[in-house]
């Protein structure tokens, strides 16, 4: 170790000419920095989403009255190698919505008949009688059809959940009209219409049912599910002219401001004595409020009541082609909806895209957004966010927006005004100093997010990330 110049002057060595550092040091200010977070990100989501203000702590979401609502996914169960539907899933198809005959939909669990597939053979053939429903229970089904000129086309890609043939229950139908396999080692899981009639001639209350979902159906919708509108066009002359109205859902969604909340605390000896040259109540109160805005852009993603990834229809879910995210993955999801303007990832997801455009040559254009040059496909600004998660298997999600309300798209939701706001939905609430001297804070951020229409928020799903 080196001798300090004290040590050397009482040693007898090389007498001192100048003044020692270690002594300037106790008459110097050193230079300090603001104390530093490493867990802050870019919070990009925060950014991009158009905030409404709200009053009350609901916002509602009026739509047009849906009579055929979309179908939904199955979710699927396994002990071992034996898959299993969850009975209450059966939700999903239109056939049992609103059912909760519980014995009913175990027997219909019961009922469904397991089987293996390897890749590439048929799970179904295009002109087979369509007999019943087919689940999938694991692995990824593609739908194959015949193009204009004879050659197989790909109708979509099917995965844990979806479904085949639940039109196939209500009665004979055509025969398939397109055909089914497997793409990779694929478990599905099938219903026969036999097997449901049996169930159905055992209970009266699912024949009740059934029939009531029937006459339903009668009513006219359009290609989105809503009732229709009657217009008439193209007539001349004086035809009568039919008679509408517009309908809406009786029980609208409403969206209920979420709250992450903590109480700072502060001894009175700290804020008292040592103030400067920093306000040590500024720094804790920032660096708290940093760590809520990263909690509030978590939850916008992952909650399950209003996160963005649970509030997807699963008409606007698609898997990948072939695993990682291709040029071909994005345009098929970017061109399902009007407006896309913008497309949310997480960073290794941008990273295995990069590296699938390399592989084709391509390079694609960075977009200006925010005074920014980021990431860009067709224009549409592809703009990173770690919060999406990425699963054991190293998959991830990928999101498409079209945003705000004169846009029917998605919105971000936070109270018009609070007590002791800070920022914009962030309150800081003195609450007082206790018996033991401690100053106290109560930190809140209010939140929400609403999806208008289903259209305007799309994922891609099963995005693999690794090389």
């Amino acid at each position: 170790m080196p001798r300090t110049t004290e040590e050397e002057d009482r040693e007898g060595g090389p007498k001192r000419r100048s003044l020692a550092t270690e002594a300037a040091r106790n008459l110097a200010t050193t230079t300090k920095t603001p104390p530093q977070m490493q867990g802050i990100s870019p919070r990009w989501l925060l950014r991009v989403l158009p905030w409404v203000p709200i009053e009350g702590g609901t916002y509602r979401v009026n739509r047009r009255l849906l009579v055929e609502r979309q179908e939904g996914r199955i979710a699927v169960v396994n002990v071992g190698a034996a898959a299993r539907v969850v009975p209450g899933e059966l939700s999903a198809l239109p056939l049992f919505r609103g059912f909760d005959d519980a014995i009913v939909l175990e027997t219909l669990a019961s009922r469904f008949v397991q089987t293996e597939h390897g890749p590439d053979e048929a799970i179904v053939r295009a002109g087979e009688p369509a007999d019943g429903l087919i689940v999938v229970a694991h692995g990824k089904v593609r739908k194959l059809g015949k193009g204009k000129y004879g050659a197989d086309a790909v109708l979509g890609i099917l995965v844990d959940g979806d479904h085949l043939g639940g039109e196939a229950l209500r009665g004979p139908t055509a025969p398939w009209a397109f055909s089914a396999t497997a793409a990779t080692r694929t478990t599905v899981l099938r219903l026969s219409r036999a097997a449901f009639e049996d169930v159905l001639a055992a209970s009266s209350g699912l024949r009740r049912h059934v029939e009531a979902m029937a006459v339903a159906r009668r009513r006219p919708a359009n290609r989105w599910g809503e009732a229709a509108i009657e217009i008439a066009s193209g007539h001349s002359g004086e035809p009568s002219l039919p008679e509408t109205f517009v309908d809406y859902e009786l029980s609208p969604r409403e969206h209920e401001l979420s709250v992450a909340q903590t109480t700072l605390r502060i001894h009175t000896r700290v804020a008292d004595l040592y103030n400067l040259p920093m306000n040590q109540v500024a720094e804790q109160l920032r660096l708290v409020i940093e760590a809520l805005r990263e909690r509030q852009e978590h939850d916008l993603v992952n909650h399950r009541e209003f996160g963005l990834l649970h509030q997807a229809a699963y008409g606007q879910r698609f898997p990948t082609g072939s695993g990682p995210p291709t040029p071909g993955d994005l345009d098929e999801l970017v061109t399902r909806r009007r407006k896309a303007q913008v497309l949310v990832a997480h960073p290794l997801a941008i990273a295995a895209f990069g590296r699938q455009c390399n592989r084709l040559g391509l390079y694609p254009t960075p977009v200006e957004w925010s005074g920014q040059r980021v990431h860009g496909w067709r224009g549409i600004p592809i703009l990173p966010c770690d919060k999406i998660p990425i699963t054991e298997t190293r998959t991830t999600s990928i999101l498409v927006m079209r945003l705000g309300e004169e846009n029917q798209g998605v919105v971000g939701l936070r109270p018009a005004t609070l007590p002791d706001e800070h920022q914009p939905g962030l309150s800081v609430r003195f609450m007082g100093v206790d018996d033991q001297a401690m100053i106290s804070y109560l930190v809140s951020a209010y939140y929400s997010a609403a999806l208008l229409v289903p259209d305007a928020l799309g994922v891609l799903e099963d995005v693999e990330i690794g090389r």
